[in-house]
């Protein structure tokens, strides 16, 4: 079982579609060519797995490598959907059509809904293409697979920034000296 990798505590969460030989080795998503093709993306906008979180909608290698099954889709999504009450992120980045059409609830294709930012539980759904489809190459609507997802990830980078611009100001440090000595007590 592939659970998550990163920081489950991040504010911007990756979901994919399920599982690879690689990360099915190794326990941990995004390990194989498509997650070094994310990792490097990611590093262009000032991001990292150290700032992210990354699962997907599958937990299992499907066998063969093939699309998850509609039942299998079900049977995981407890799962993911603990996780994403868990970590409430402020950003979802969907990976592909099993990502994005598990969160919007459409029958939407990712071609289609790329470029669209949607809402999902107080949280900016922003779907891109998947890394192994940039890697298989090919051009969507005049764009490449790729410099479409880097686009995306812009979007994502100045989505965070606009959170983190709405939240509060933490409160300055206080004073260290004590309520005993300003006679408060």
């Amino acid at each position: 079982m592939v659970w998550a990798a990163g920081n489950l505590d991040a504010d911007v969460m990756f979901i994919g579609e399920g599982p690879g030989f690689h990360e099915d080795q190794q326990g941990v998503p995004f390990v194989g060519a498509a997650g070094q093709l994310l990792d490097r993306l990611l590093g262009e906008v000032g991001l990292d797995r150290s700032t992210i979180a990354i699962v997907n909608v599958v937990k299992c290698r499907p066998p063969g490598n093939r699309d998850p099954l509609p039942d299998e889709i079900e049977a995981c999504r407890p799962y993911l959907e603990a996780q994403l009450e868990y970590m409430r992120p402020e950003v979802i980045v969907t990976l592909g059509n099993f990502a994005t059409r598990f969160i919007i609830r459409q029958q939407i294709g990712i071609t289609k809904a790329r470029g669209q930012r949607f809402a999902y539980r107080g949280a900016t759904v922003i779907p891109t293409f998947h890394p192994a489809a940039a890697l298989r190459g090919g051009r969507f609507g005049g764009i490449s697979p790729i410099d479409a997802i880097r686009q995306d990830l812009f979007v994502v980078r100045s989505c965070l920034d606009e959170a983190y611009a709405r939240r509060p100001a933490a409160p300055a440090p206080a004073d260290e000296t004590s309520s005993e000595q300003l006679g408060l007590f």
